[in-house]
């Protein structure tokens, strides 16, 4: 007869230790769906240490570190300025400069001064003014597409919006015009330093360098003959003690309007049109009330963000979610996973345009909150409005569905077909 001792008959009742949830965001299943494994994330593993970084899954802890200004938005600099000691070229600096001074990598005092001084700009009257050229630029767009019969959403529609409406913004010129796309396309690699190989920093230098060069051109012309674009605007902003941007500042200002906006905007407009699609209920129920396109615009942004990590550095000790972090340590900010949090939002995992989907961190929280959020919900919803305001119905190609893989952080899709079908 054999002896058990207790530990052994534990252990035979409740059976092997499940293995620890490994975060693998560079997996094809991950590609497909995150969702699945930043529920197990929460229930599980809700704060650990994988890839050399912590990451965090809840939404109080996502938020946390949001809001605290302790922690440091300017690991992406120094990534790139790692990136380009290995360069002999002689065109790196300005893109170090442009790691250094961007808002989006800026901690205070540097972030507070350009915020302030860009914020003039970027304000909500403002914004709401560029409504109808927004609306000219879609319907242009749509019309298109019904006179060919179909689309890709993504390529003939949701990636041209921003960039158009940015350009006319900015009264760019067509010669600039016909490079802004591509340019915006290769400098994306800024945001994520370390997918970068070496011919894709030559290209990023090579490109902002052009793009400085066109941009100064037109900061010229323009100080001489202003108008009521962004540009001759940001030209014009001043604090109370009379500060102003630099003509380099405005420069990385413009170039980042392009790079940080165009990519999340066009996956927000792929990922709302995507979810509606594969919702017919949802899809009828703003096809019935259109003016209902803000709600499922801030459904869109919390239900498949297009935004899906952001990155933070401890620059001192701290506890979170009852682990200890030390400073120097990097932290990865799961935005998509704190915006299907259960503890937040009820029902996470549907998709639901009548939600108050308030609360939601696709365009992240404090001082670092995203400076052109106004402007790519305003160019969703109006889209979403336009669509669905059609006599018809948009209908999706039969296709498997193909996310892109050049970003870590950034959720959409390749491509998107649909047609127009008539509604019996």
């Amino acid at each position: 007869m054999t002896v058990e001792t207790p530990c052994a008959a534990v252990a035979a009742t409740i059976g092997p230790t499940p293995a620890a949830v490994r975060f693998n965001p560079f997996s094809a299943e991950f590609r497909s769906s995150p969702y699945p494994l930043y529920q197990q994330l929460r229930d599980t593993r809700p704060v650990h240490r994988a890839l050399g970084m912590w990451v965090l899954t809840r939404h109080t802890d996502v938020r946390g570190v949001l809001h605290d200004r302790t922690f440091s938005a300017g690991l992406i600099p120094e990534l790139i300025s790692r990136q380009a000691s290995r360069l002999s070229q002689d065109n790196v600096a300005r893109i170090e400069r442009l790691g250094r001074k961007s808002l989006v990598f800026t901690d205070n005092p540097d972030h507070a001064r350009l915020r302030g001084l860009v914020n003039r700009v970027f304000t909500a009257p403002e914004i709401a003014r560029l409504r109808p050229r927004v609306s000219r630029a879609v319907e242009h767009l749509i019309q298109r597409a019904w006179d060919d019969g179909g689309m890709d959403a993504i390529a003939d529609f949701a990636a041209p919006l921003p960039v158009t409406v940015m350009c006319d913004w900015m009264l760019l010129p067509d010669s600039l015009r016909a490079h802004v796309g591509q340019w915006t396309h290769d400098i994306r690699f800024l945001l994520e330093p370390g997918l970068m190989k070496a011919t894709d920093f030559t290209r990023v230098c090579d490109v902002v360098e052009m793009f400085a060069q066109a941009l100064d051109d037109v900061i010229a012309e323009r100080r001489s003959r202003p108008s009521d674009d962004l540009i001759s605007q940001l030209l014009a902003a001043r604090t109370a003690g009379g500060d102003r941007l630099s003509d380099e500042e405005l420069v990385f200002v413009c170039i980042m309007c392009f790079v940080a906006g165009n990519e999340t905007t066009k996956s927000l407009i792929g990922n709302g049109l995507l979810a509606l699609l594969q919702h017919p209920a949802q899809d009828a129920l703003l096809r019935r009330r259109p003016e209902l396109a803000p709600g499922a615009v801030e459904e869109a942004l919390r239900y498949d963000s297009p935004l899906q990590m952001t990155k933070r550095l401890a620059t001192r000790e701290v506890d979170i979610g009852g682990k200890r972090v030390r400073e120097g340590d990097q932290i990865l900010l799961c935005l998509g996973a704190a915006n299907r949090d259960p503890a937040v939002f009820a029902r996470p995992d549907e998709f639901d345009i009548t939600r108050d989907a308030k609360g939601h961190l696709a365009f992240g929280h404090g001082m670092h909150g995203c400076l052109g959020g106004l402007l790519a919900r305003l160019q969703a919803e109006v889209a979403f409005e336009h669509l669905y305001r059609r006599t018809e119905r948009l209908e999706p190609l039969a296709e498997q569905l193909q996310w892109q893989e050049h970003s870590f952080i950034v959720r959409g899709l390749t491509s998107l077909r649909v047609a127009p079908r008539s509604i019996v």
